[in-house]
């Protein structure tokens, strides 16, 4: 059986963008349960030279929503990174799974070598087919930046485990 562009990247992205909506859901329920102001979340870190928890939101969106399209030859929709609180940043979760799920596999088709090449501001590039794309950058990326959402909200005592992270049911 051969494995398709479409279950290694869309199927991939969505359960995982799933359980970050999931998860948002239990911080805006632990800050309430606790009194707290929920931007305190929305503004944690694990380290002082990391980025806060909205930023890593925005990324693993924009990594799940610029690579499936990158993937299906698209240009992806761009979304403002002005998300200030947990409900933003949750809807923004639906926006990106509202995007991913719509790539059909026809979109996919021969994407494992469809060149792909990435432009940094600072002048450096890289280049890639598909694939190499998929399995180098993208997935490691996107999985770098949700899981560290979810550690900072494990760090900050929000109630989630590893079954939150890798359920989306």
């Amino acid at each position: 059986m051969k494995i398709s562009m479409h279950t290694m990247s869309v199927d991939a992205f969505v359960p995982t963008l799933t359980a970050l909506g999931k998860i948002l859901d239990k911080a805006a329920q632990h800050a309430s349960a606790k009194k707290f102001d929920a931007s305190v979340l929305v503004n944690a870190r694990l380290a002082p030279d990391m980025y806060p928890l909205a930023k890593q939101v925005q990324i693993a969106c924009d990594f799940a929503k610029n690579s499936a399209a990158r993937l299906a030859g698209q240009e992806a929709p761009r979304f403002e990174d002005n998300e200030q609180t947990l409900e933003e940043l949750k809807a923004r979760v639906a926006r990106t799974l509202d995007y991913v799920k719509g790539i059909r596999p026809a979109a996919l088709e021969g994407a494992e070598d469809r060149d792909i090449k990435l432009s940094f501001p600072n002048g450096m590039s890289l280049e890639f087919k598909g694939l190499q794309f998929l399995r180098d950058w993208a997935l490691p990326n996107f999985y770098f930046h949700a899981v560290t959402a979810y550690d900072i909200l494990r760090h900050n005592g929000v109630e989630v485990g590893k079954r939150d992270y890798l359920n989306s049911n």
